[in-house]
């Protein structure tokens, strides 16, 4: 059974543009976005693939990983040319714990995509968010500056986050406001009124 943290951490694999939350009504059309990246593919295979990647994406988000991944195996043998599969392949095997399995399939999502277009996007944030989780921040920062240049709201998010002179900033605004808030040696206001 998928615990809270674990569906928090499939949203933001499967859906990456929703920073913290559900997927914006732009993101619900992206399937017109994946139309002209397979416009190459037999229509029947194709049709057949999306079935079991959803299928695949379905069991994963249900916490069902070992069902997710025979499907996702089912679509990538029907099409082994399909970037997206082997994006969402990734997630599954990442969740399973099979990390360098998870980053060679994100390797062969951005090769078949040719580092364009949205499935690239998102390949170059999953990899850049398995990449933080294991300390290699500048490999990180490039793929998420990939990811930000393809659009990626998310990934430009992180970027900032990422820039120490932006904490730095910020955390010295945080200071500043705080003192203007409550100068030293003055009394603060009571909120009951006059004394």
């Amino acid at each position: 059974m998928a615990t809270s943290k674990d569906k928090a951490v499939l949203e933001s694999i499967f859906h990456p543009h929703a920073p913290f939350g559900g997927i914006s009504a732009e993101e619900e059309q992206q399937p017109q976005k994946h139309q002209e990246e397979e416009g190459a593919f037999d229509p029947e295979l194709l049709e057949q693939a999306r079935i079991l990647e959803h299928q695949g994406v379905t069991a994963a988000e249900a916490g069902d990983v070992d069902g997710a991944l025979e499907r996702l195996d089912r679509a990538i043998q029907q099409l082994p040319e399909r970037a997206s599969t082997y994006n969402n392949r990734a997630q599954a095997l990442r969740l399973k714990g099979e990390v360098a399995s998870a980053l060679k399939d994100l390797d062969v999502a951005l090769k078949l995509s040719k580092g364009t277009g949205h499935v690239a996007c998102q390949a170059f944030v999953q990899r850049a968010l398995i990449r933080r989780l294991q300390g290699c921040e500048e490999e990180a920062r490039r793929d998420l500056e990939q990811a930000a240049s393809l659009g990626s709201p998310f990934a430009h998010q992180q970027l900032v986050r990422m820039n120490p002179y932006a904490a730095l900033c910020n955390q010295m605004l945080s200071e500043v406001m705080g003192k203007l808030r409550s100068p030293r040696g003055e009394p603060q206001p009571s909120s009951g009124g006059e004394e």
